[in-house]
């Protein structure tokens, strides 16, 4: 009868530590999500088309 009476009595504590535990992973994998995506943005810059592609854009990296 312990058993029973026990875990009558925390199903709601249960209940609220696993959906808190629930959001947090959640919100764990949208800050890793928004992290990732915002690094490939920045990578992703394409050189200007109106201008023709030379030696100096090809071989100094630092270049913007």
């Amino acid at each position: 009868m312990g058993i029973h009476y026990d875990y009558k009595s925390t199903r709601g504590d249960k209940a609220m530590k696993k959906e808190a535990k629930r959001k947090a992973r959640i919100e764990q994998r949208r800050a890793k999500r928004s992290n990732n995506t915002s690094k490939s943005s920045d990578e992703t810059k394409m050189h200007d088309i109106d201008r023709p592609i030379t030696l100096e854009d090809l071989t100094n990296p630092d270049k913007n």
